[in-house]
């Protein structure tokens, strides 16, 4: 549905070439909200996203290419849609990755850059448009973080530990600017099919010698009741209600979009 109860208002989404970023960028641009794109990809291929974007949604996109792992390159995203766009009403954490393996064969590097990813590029964004948004009065941190924010999976510590502290950091916020017309909540998706869980179903029908149909299921029916696949534009839907006025007392909330995952 498209509308324009976003019109006037700047969104940037972090990891958005692809995926729930994308869904959720699209989403809140056919609400009219100019869009700071963020990801990595085909330079060509992220030129035709962005003309899409403006084309269909008749709203400004811009790209940053910033490494989410450097506190640095936040920084610069954050200043350029400042320039470009006047500073950030809503902002959508959502860049993330993810890595599988027993505790004691975990990677270190793998580790601090899941760490880094997924929970403290969080921080940089949060800390950078919080003043913008408070001398408006107005603004929407909105933290993707998963149902392993929320329950654990073994061989995925890295990843649960980070999910579980953005929604400590979720709560924080909130608490932080209650008293103002920003607020912070998290939306906990279940399995969606990104290319971040394609490659987990790749894996599982190697591993198994099933086909990617019969993986896919297979990976559904462990966690999942419902048998589907979150969408990125149910998540988008979810994404533009916390946008608005109704949600303006949705404080330090995690909205879980699972499928049932973690109501077993």
């Amino acid at each position: 549905m498209q509308g324009n109860t976003l019109k006037g208002k700047t969104a940037l989404v972090t990891g958005s070439t692809s995926g729930i970023g994308l869904g959720i960028a699209r989403s809140l641009a056919a609400q009219g909200a100019n869009i700071v794109l963020n990801g990595f990809g085909d330079a060509k291929e992220i030129d035709a996203l962005q003309t899409a974007i403006t084309k269909e949604f008749d709203v400004q996109v811009a790209y940053h290419n910033a490494d989410m792992s450097k506190a640095a390159e936040i920084g610069a995203m954050m200043t350029f849609a400042a320039d470009k766009f006047g500073g950030v009403d809503i902002l959508v954490n959502n860049a993330g990755i993810q890595h599988v393996a027993d505790i004691e064969n975990f990677p270190v590097e793998k580790w601090d850059a899941i760490i880094a990813i997924n929970l403290s590029s969080a921080f940089h964004t949060t800390r950078l448009a919080l003043p913008s948004m408070k001398a408006k009065n107005w603004g929407r941190i909105i933290n993707i973080a998963s149902v392993h924010g929320l329950v654990g999976s073994a061989q995925k510590s890295a990843y649960v530990a980070a999910k579980h502290g953005i929604i400590g950091f979720t709560k924080v916020t909130a608490l932080e600017t209650a008293d103002t017309g920003v607020t912070c909540n998290a939306i906990c998706p279940g399995w969606v099919l990104t290319p971040l869980v394609q490659k987990q179903v790749d894996a599982r029908a190697e591993a198994a010698k099933i086909s990617g149909d019969e993986a896919k299921r297979a990976l559904l029916a462990e966690k999942q009741p419902s048998g589907e696949f979150v969408t990125p534009e149910q998540l988008g839907a979810v994404a533009v209600f916390m946008c608005s006025d109704a949600a303006s007392q949705m404080r330090g909330v995690s909205l879980n979009v699972d499928g049932g995952w973690v109501a077993q």
